[in-house]
C-alpha cells in the first residue's frame, strides 16, 4: 500500500520514522512519500519537503512566512492529489496537519489518520470538532486524551507512548558515571543536569536563570544538555564566567547519571522521570504577572508538565511564567537532595511509567493501521 506522512518538526521526524519502520514490518510492500525530515528519509521512500524549510513555530513568526507556509501548503495538497495514495497519516503539527486532513477528506476521498494527537486539551479545544469531521481514526501517545475525546464523543486509540520505546532500546543504559563522566571530560561531582529546551528563545529564556539557580550548589557541577538542531555556539556567550560546561547530543546519557535536573516544560520532563531524575520544571516568557494570569485563564488544564498531566496529580514542582525566578528555582531544587521530597517524587515517576504502559507505541500503530486498510 501507498503512505503518505505529513511530519513539520523534528520531534515528528523521530515519531514518523519510527512508525514508518513498524509500517515496513506489517506490510513489506508499503511504498512511502513524505513532509518529513532525515530520518524519515533513512526509511525509504520520497521526501517531498524537508521540515527544515516549514517549521515555523508561533503567530509571528508565520504571518512573517506567509508566503512560504501557503507554498508548502499548496505543494502538499497538489502532491497527494498527484500521488493518490492509499492513506495519509498526520504526525502532530496540527495548524498545517488539520487543514491538509480538511483537503484530503473533502475533496480526495482518502482515508485520514492522525498519529500523536495535537495537544488541544491545553487550549485551541475548539479543533476537536475538525478532527471528528476530518480524521478517521486518531492515535494517541498520551492516556489521559482517551477520556478527554471521550468528552467529545470521539473515540481515539491509546497505543503507548515513543518515549518509553526510544529509552528501551537506547545505548549506553547501563553505563556508569565513571565512564560517563571520562567520556565527556568532566569531572567527579554528581551532577546537576540543565536542560533548557530545543528552541533558541527557550534557551535564551531559561538557560541563564537555570545557572544563576543552580551556582551556589558548589558541591555539584553544572552540565547543560545541548540540544539537536542547537549549534554549540549558542551556548558560549550564557556559559562565560560560570562553572557550566556543555555536553552535545547526549541528553539520555547525562540524564541517567544526574542527581537532580532543572527541565523547561516539554517532552524532557517526561524523559527526566522516565529516567528516575527528580526535577523542577520551569518555563520563563516575557509579559510579567498580568500576562501568566490571562494565560492561565486560557490554559484548560490544571498542569502544563505531561509528568503532572499523565498523573494527574503533581508530581512535579512547575515554575511558569512570573514564578520562574532564580530564587525559586534554587528553593525547590535545593528540597530536591532531601531525601524524603526525592522519594516521594519517585513513588510519582512510577505512577506515570504504570500509566504510560509498556514499550511498542509505533507497532500498535503500525498494526491498527494496516488492519483497518486492508479491511
Amino acid at each position: 500500500m501507498k503512505y503518505y506522512l505529513i511530519a513539520g518538526e523534528a520531534s515528528g521526524d523521530l515519531h514518523a520514522s519510527n512508525l514508518m519502520k513498524a509500517l515496513q514490518r506489517e506490510d513489506p510492500d508499503a511504498e512511502f512519500r513524505y513532509f518529513g525530515g532525515d530520518l524519515m528519509a533513512a526509511c525509504g521512500g520520497t521526501l517531498v519537503k524537508h521540515y527544515r524549510d516549514m517549521a515555523y513555530m508561533g503567530f509571528i513568526p508565520v504571518l512573517m512566512n506567509l508566503d512560504k507556509v501557503l507554498a508548502n501548503m499548496r505543494l502538499c495538497k497538489q502532491d497527494i492529489t498527484a500521488a493518490r495514495p492509499d492513506v495519509v497519516i498526520l504526525v502532530d503539527y496540527p495548524g498545517f496537519n488539520l487543514k491538509i486532513a480538511k483537503y484530503v477528506k473533502t475533496r480526495l476521498n482518502i482515508p485520514v489518520y492522525y498519529y500523536i494527537s495535537p495537544k488541544i486539551w491545553a487550549w485551541k479545544e475548539w479543533r476537536v470538532k475538525s478532527i471528528r469531521r476530518y480524521v478517521d481514526r486518531l492515535y494517541s501517545i498520551l492516556p489521559f486524551e482517551v477520556p478527554f475525546y471521550a468528552r467529545h464523543h470521539y473515540e481515539v486509540e491509546y497505543v503507548g507512548n515513543p518515549t518509553v520505546d526510544e529509552l528501551a532500546v537506547r545505548p549506553f543504559a547501563d553505563e556508569t558515571f565513571a565512564d560517563f563522566v571520562a567520556d565527556c571530560g568532566l569531572d567527579d561531582k554528581p551532577i546537576i543536569a540543565l536542560l533548557a529546551g530545543s528552541r533558541v528563545s527557550e534557551i535564551k529564556n531559561n538557560l541563564p536563570l537555570m545557572i544563576e539557580a543552580a551556582e551556589p550548589f558548589t558541591d555539584y557541577q553544572l552540565v547543560v544538555a545541548g540540544a539537536p538542531g542547537i549549534s554549540p555556539d549558542l551556548y558560549t556567550p550564557y556559559l562565560q564566567g560560570h562553572r557550566v560546561k556543555v555536553v552535545q547530543g547526549k541528553t539520555y546519557r547525562l540524564l541517567q547519571q544526574s542527581r537532580v535536573a532543572l527541565v523547561t516544560s516539554g517532552t524532557a520532563t517526561l524523559e527526566t522521570a522516565l529516567l528516575r531524575v527528580p526535577q523542577v520544571v520551569c518555563y520563563w516568557v516575557g509579559g510579567g504577572k498580568l500576562f501568566y494570569k490571562i494565560f492561565e485563564k486560557i490554559l484548560k488544564v490544571p498542569y502544563v508538565s505531561l509528568v503532572n498531566l499523565i498523573a494527574n496529580a503533581p508530581v512535579v514542582c512547575e515554575l511558569l511564567g512570573y514564578r520562574a525566578t532564580v530564587e525559586n528555582l534554587r528553593w525547590e531544587l535545593s528540597r530536591l537532595f532531601e531525601e524524603e521530597a526525592r522519594q516521594k517524587m519517585l513513588a510519582g515517576y512510577d505512577l506515570v511509567a504504570d500509566r504510560l504502559g509498556a514499550p511498542g507505541a509505533p507497532e500498535n500503530a503500525a498494526r491498527s493501521m494496516v488492519s483497518l486498510l486492508r479491511r
